[in-house]
């Protein structure tokens, strides 16, 4: 044996011997986890039971990141512990996640990046059902597309919020990565027809623009059911991510497309329940104006007056007339927060409609 192979000896035993310590340790933190389940049920019952708590989760990660020394990146450990938090979840209940299908889509990554691996995740097929089986309780949460970097607010989802009596629980960010995507040993073949979602052809139309000016857009309502077509199309390409590819078996030709290398889409959890603090939250609430002057001054004047930041306000038609509108409004705080209380009463005597969408923490990773 050379000195090499010596050295390389103890640090792999050493290795062996640190995982055997957390294989201990993770299995402690999944009895404790049961244990708490049994606590849960025996206090609350079995089916009003209330699991997954956005606002401890939050709490945890936060506190992983801010105690981490490295080398590890701090949000690295943190995604690691989302999955334990997942796996441990799972004992005590398996979370069923809506999100738009079909599998392999952004919404899809962003779910698991937000619940872990061992949530269930469930295709809808269009945006609305997912409200719907949140709101009908056949899905535990539901994860849905609110606004893009490079393209701005999904109006649609918006819209929704109206319709279903649903709560935002949490929000998360996912950097969005487009690559043109083609069948197995279809690289060489040309390409005339691109699938995608419309907002993907959007994010990436410079770099269509240079690269394939001749090539037919073809618009689908997901990014992965354009990818499920390209496995069976010749002289066809998909705009798609990572998981798209795994789980269609594709190649790609092009990484990175996308337009601006930083985009990013927020997407928001939903769910039934109220979140309590987490200590760094955000709420959202809908707004109808009296149609008169000054309307938008005199709802957003409170929020100045009690110190409270605003982080996004979108103007949405209302359906009850020509010129009638609503504003959909994020701002940092929680509902429970003494200065949001006043505010929120303030804009329940200003408005003709006021709907609260719910009080979450932020994004953590």
């Amino acid at each position: 044996m050379t000195e090499q192979e010596k050295a390389l000896r103890v640090l792999r035993d050493k290795i062996d011997t640190i995982d055997q310590e957390i294989q201990v340790l993770l299995n402690k933190r999944a009895e404790c986890a049961q244990e708490v389940a049994e606590v849960k049920e025996s206090f609350e019952g079995k089916q009003d039971a209330v699991f997954y708590r956005p606002e401890r989760e939050a709490q945890v990660l936060r506190r992983v990141m801010e105690r981490n020394q490295g080398p590890l990146p701090a949000k690295e450990v943190a995604r690691l512990f989302r999955e334990i938090m997942s796996v441990c979840l799972a004992l005590e209940k398996p979370m069923r996640v809506a999100f738009l299908g079909p599998e392999g889509t952004f919404t899809q990554q962003a779910a698991f990046k937000h619940f872990g691996h061992s949530a269930v995740s469930a295709p809808m097929n269009v945006l609305d059902d997912v409200f719907r089986e949140v709101e009908a309780g056949a899905a535990n949460y539901g994860v849905v597309p609110i606004e893009n970097s490079t393209e701005g607010m999904a109006t649609h989802t918006l819209d929704l919020f109206r319709r279903h009596n649903v709560q935002i629980c949490g929000e998360l960010e996912l950097r969005i990565h487009q690559h043109l995507l083609v069948a197995k040993n279809e690289t060489a073949t040309p390409i005339t027809k691109i699938y995608a979602h419309q907002e993907s052809f959007a994010q990436c139309r410079s770099w269509l623009e240079s690269h394939y000016p001749d090539a037919k857009h073809i618009a689908v309502s997901s990014n992965a059911q354009g990818a499920k077509r390209v496995m069976s199309e010749v002289g066809a390409a998909a705009i798609a991510g990572d998981m798209a590819q795994d789980l269609y078996d594709l190649d790609i030709i092009e990484r990175n497309i996308e337009d601006l290398p930083d985009n990013t889409t927020r997407f928001l959890v939903l769910g039934k329940q109220h979140v309590g603090p987490s200590g760094d939250d955000k709420t959202s609430l809908l707004l109808a104006a009296h149609n008169k002057p000054g309307a938008l001054y005199t709802l957003l004047e409170p929020f100045h007056r009690h110190g409270i930041s605003l982080t996004r306000i979108e103007t949405r038609p209302a359906g009850q007339g020509a010129w009638s509108y609503l504003f959909y409004i994020d701002f940092e705080g929680h509902c429970d927060d003494d200065n949001v209380k006043l505010v929120i009463t303030e804009l329940e005597q200003q408005s003709t409609e006021l709907k609260l969408l719910g009080s979450y923490p932020k994004a953590v990773i």
